[in-house]
C-alpha cells in the first residue's frame, strides 16, 4: 500500500538568522509551529523533521516530533529529504511531502492540496512533482526578490519560477495576474531519487531556486493554487511579523 510521508527539512545554519528553526514565536520554536500544522493534515502516514543539528533534534523530540538525522553536506531541502527517505526504505510509488521549515503559518489545507493530484482518480503518472502557488494580494510582493513568482501553462504546469517580476506587463501590471510560489512540494519517492542525482542546474544556481533543477532537466511540475498564504521567516524582523499574524 502506498504511503504518504511528510518531511520538514531544518538546518541550524542560516546567514541572516542563525538557529532559525529554534527561534521563538509566541513561546514556541518556529519548527514546532510548522510541525504541528503539517502533522494535522489528512492522508499523511507520518511526519518527520529532517535535520543536521543535534540541538534541533533535541528540541523536536521534546515536543513529540519524530526526527531523522541527515548530513550537513547537502545542497537543498529536497536533497536533505532524499537522504532522510532512504532511511525509511520507502517504495518508488510512495509520496513524499516536503514543507520548508521556515513556514510557521503553513495551512493544513495547503498540505492536503499539494497531495491531491496524486490521489485523483485520473492521475496518469505524467508528472511526479507538485507544488503550490498563491495569488499575490500585496502588490509589494510582485517586485520583492525574496518572494518567488511562478508562471504556468494553460494546464497548470510550471513554465518558470523567478525572483524577478514574472509575467512582466509591457504596458501595465494587471491586478491578480501574479502568483507567489510557496515552498511546499510533493513527489514520488522515485522522482526524489532522480532529482537528488541530477547536477545543480545553471538557472538553479543563478536564482538559488532548487525547483528550477527539475524544469531545466525537462521534468514537469504540477502547480496547485491555494487560498492560504504561507509567509516565511527569513530575518529577525519576520519573527515579530509572524507573531502578530498569530495573535491579531
Amino acid at each position: 500500500m502506498r504511503r504518504i510521508i511528510a518531511f520538514i527539512p531544518a538546518r541550524f545554519a542560516s546567514s541572516r538568522l542563525p538557529g532559525k528553526p529554534l527561534a521563538l514565536i509566541a513561546g514556541k520554536p518556529l519548527i514546532q509551529h510548522v510541525y504541528e500544522r503539517v502533522a494535522a493534515a489528512h492522508n499523511l502516514d507520518a511526519t518527520y523533521i529532517a535535520t543536521d543539528s543535534e540541538d534541533i533534534a533535541t528540541a523536536a523530540q521534546g515536543f513529540g516530533a519524530e526526527v531523522i538525522m541527515t548530513p550537513q553536506q547537502v545542497t537543498c531541502g529536497t536533497d536533505r529529504i532524499a537522504r532522510a527517505a532512504d532511511q525509511l526504505n520507502l517504495h518508488d510509488d510512495d509520496i513524499i511531502v516536503n514543507v520548508q521549515g521556515d513556514q510557521p503559518l503553513v495551512a493544513t489545507a495547503s498540505i492536503e492540496a499539494v497531495i491531491a493530484p496524486f490521489l485523483s482518480a485520473d492521475y496518469d503518472n505524467s508528472f511526479e512533482m507538485t507544488t503550490l502557488s498563491y495569488r499575490i494580494r500585496n502588490r509589494d510582493e510582485i517586485t520583492q526578490p525574496k518572494d518567488v513568482k511562478v508562471v504556468c501553462d494553460n494546464n497548470g504546469f510550471a513554465l518558470y519560477f523567478s525572483r524577478a517580476t514574472i509575467p512582466w506587463g509591457r504596458d501595465q501590471f494587471e491586478h491578480g495576474q501574479h502568483y507567489k510560489h510557496l515552498g511546499v512540494y510533493a513527489y514520488t519517492k522515485r522522482f526524489v531519487d532522480i532529482f537528488a542525482h541530477l547536477p545543480q542546474g545553471r538557472l538553479e544556481q543563478l536564482e538559488m531556486l532548487e525547483q528550477l533543477r527539475a524544469l531545466e532537466f525537462g521534468y514537469r511540475i504540477k502547480v496547485v493554487e491555494t487560498e492560504h498564504d504561507s509567509p516565511e521567516v527569513d530575518e529577525p524582523a519576520d519573527l515579530a511579523r509572524i507573531e502578530a499574524l498569530l495573535n491579531p
